[in-house]
C-alpha cells in the first residue's frame, strides 16, 4: 500500500513561517502558531513542506488503508489561511456560525485573515477539533 505523501519533517516551523512571502499570512501564521499551541498543549511540527501540525493520530479505514496525520493544523497559503481539523467535532456545528467570515470544505476552514474571525471561537474550535480527533478518531 502506498505511503502517505504528507509526513512529519524536521524543518523548523519558525523558519517556515518566517519565509512566508505574504506579510499578512506570515503575521497570521505566527499568531495561529501561538494560539494552536495553547489550545492543543502540543508543539508544532511541519507536515510535508507547507502544513504546520499539532499532535498526531493514527487512522485505519475499513479498506485497510492506514497512516498517521496531524490532529489539527494550518497552512498559510497565498490565497488564504487553511485550518485543518476543525469541522468534525460535535461542537463545530454550534461554533462555526459564531466564527465570523470564512469558508469551509469537508475538512478545512478557509480564512482570509485572522481579523475576519473571532479568535476565542477559533481557539475553541481548535481545542474541540483536537480533542475529537485524539479521543474519537485515533486508533492505536
Amino acid at each position: 500500500m502506498a505511503e502517505n505523501k504528507t509526513q512529519p519533517t524536521d524543518v523548523s516551523v519558525e523558519d517556515f513561517l518566517a519565509a512566508v512571502e505574504h506579510p499578512q499570512r506570515r503575521k497570521d501564521g505566527l499568531e495561529l502558531l501561538d494560539m494552536m499551541r495553547q489550545a492543543t498543549g502540543q508543539e508544532a511540527v511541519m507536515w510535508g513542506p507547507t502544513i504546520v501540525g499539532f499532535g498526531s493520530y493514527h487512522y485505519r479505514y475499513s479498506s485497510g488503508r492506514e497512516g498517521n496525520a496531524a490532529a489539527v493544523g494550518f497552512s498559510p497559503r497565498k490565497a488564504n489561511l487553511v485550518v485543518y481539523g476543525l469541522t468534525g467535532s460535535p461542537e463545530a456545528e454550534d461554533l462555526l456560525p459564531k466564527l465570523g467570515k470564512y469558508k469551509t470544505s469537508t475538512a478545512c476552514v478557509y480564512i482570509n485573515k485572522l481579523d475576519d474571525v473571532d479568535g476565542s471561537v477559533l481557539s475553541e474550535l481548535v481545542h474541540a477539533g483536537y480533542q475529537h480527533v485524539m479521543s474519537e478518531l485515533h486508533t492505536p
